[in-house]
C-alpha cells in the first residue's frame, strides 16, 4: 500500500468505532468511515475538542453538528498547492488527501519526461475540485479538466487561482465524461496522459445515470483510444467495493495496456493513522505506465 507521508496540513489522528478523527489545517473534524469496524478506546483528547462531527442518517445522507465555530471556507496546502475546504453534504470537505501520493507521482513523471517547448496534454475526467489538475499544471502540462458538476469545476478554478497557477494552459469543462470522450474521439483529439476518478454512482448534468460496474469497461475502452503515440500514463482510481483491485487491473490491462509498451500496476492507497501505527486503506489506484515512465514509479508498486 502507498501511504501519504508528506501532507503537513492534513493528519488522520485516530480511527475507531466507524469514525475518523482528522486535522485539516487547524480544524478538527470527526467523519464516518464504514471500514473502521474496530471499537477501541478513543484516548486522544481531540475526540472531545473537535470543531464538528458528521452524523449519518439511517434514511441516507446526514448532517454536520458543530461544536466549535467552523469557517465557511478555509485553506490548506500540499507542497506548493493550495486548496479551499468547506464542510459539504455527505461528509466531504472537497479534498481526498490520500490522492496526494498520486499527485506526487504524476508530477514526477511529467517533470522528468516533459519538455517546456512541447508540454504534455493531460485529460482529467471526473476531476472534482482539481487536486490532480493542479499537480499536472504545476509540472508544466496542459490540462483539460472535465466534471459533470458546475460547482466542482468552479471550485477547481478557485483552487488553481489560490495556488498561483491560473495563468497555466488549461480547459475547464462541465460535461458528462462519457459523452465528452465520444466527442473527442470524433474530433480526432489525443492526450499524452489520462486520469479518471469515476464515482461508484452518479448523475450527469442532464440526469444521466452512472453505475461504475456497468460502464467502466466501455469507458476504459473508449478513453484508451484517446492516448497519443507519446502517451506516458493512464491512471484509474476506484472506491467501489464491488470492484476488486484485481478486476480493475485486468480491465486496464485488457483495454489500455493491450498493444502498448508499458506495464500495468495496481495497489491500495491509504492514510497513516497517527495514534494507531497503521495505515487506513482509502481506495485503489490502477496505473498503466509507458516503459520510459517506470523509473519514476514508487518502488512499493
Amino acid at each position: 500500500m502507498r501511504a501519504v507521508t508528506d501532507f503537513a496540513d492534513y493528519e488522520l489522528l485516530d480511527a475507531s468505532a466507524g469514525e475518523r478523527l482528522e486535522r485539516w489545517g487547524n480544524i478538527i473534524l470527526i467523519r464516518p468511515d464504514p471500514q473502521i469496524i474496530w471499537d477501541t478506546p478513543k484516548q486522544n483528547p481531540l475526540w472531545k475538542k473537535a470543531h464538528a462531527r458528521y452524523h449519518r442518517s439511517s434514511s441516507g445522507g446526514g448532517h454536520w453538528e458543530a461544536y466549535r465555530k467552523v469557517p465557511d471556507v478555509w485553506q490548506i496546502g500540499y507542497k506548493d498547492l493550495r486548496f479551499n475546504l468547506k464542510p459539504m453534504g455527505f461528509k466531504h470537505t472537497g479534498l481526498f488527501p490520500e490522492q496526494a501520493v498520486n499527485w506526487a507521482l504524476m508530477e514526477r513523471i511529467l517533470r522528468g519526461l516533459g519538455r517546456s517547448a512541447d508540454p504534455f496534454r493531460v485529460l482529467n475526467l471526473f476531476a472534482y475540485t482539481g487536486g490532480a489538475t493542479l499537480a499536472c499544471l504545476a509540472a508544466g502540462a496542459h490540462v483539460t479538466h472535465v466534471d459533470a458538476s458546475k460547482g466542482m469545476v468552479a471550485w477547481g478554478k478557485e483552487n488553481t487561482r489560490i495556488s498561483g497557477l491560473a495563468d497555466r494552459p488549461m480547459r475547464w469543462l462541465v460535461d458528462d465524461c462519457m459523452k465528452f470522450v465520444e466527442r473527442e474521439l470524433r474530433r480526432g483529439h489525443t492526450y499524452d496522459a489520462i486520469i479518471m476518478d469515476p464515482p461508484s454512482y452518479g448523475r450527469g448534468p442532464g440526469g444521466e445515470v452512472w453505475k461504475l460496474e456497468e460502464q467502466l469497461g466501455r469507458l476504459l475502452e473508449r478513453t484508451a483510444q484517446l492516448l497519443s503515440d507519446r502517451a506516458v500514463f493512464f491512471l484509474v482510481n476506484s472506491y467501489t467495493g464491488g470492484l476488486s483491485p484485481t478486476i480493475v487491473r485486468y480491465m486496464v490491462e485488457l483495454e489500455v495496456g493491450k498493444g502498448r509498451k508499458g506495464a500495468v500496476l495496481a495497489d491500495e492507497i491509504g492514510l497513516p493513522v497517527t495514534d494507531r501505527g497503521m495505515v487506513l486503506p482509502c481506495g485503489n489506484t490502477t496505473l498503466w505506465l509507458a516503459h520510459r515512465a517506470l523509473p519514476f514509479m514508487d518502488k512499493s508498486l
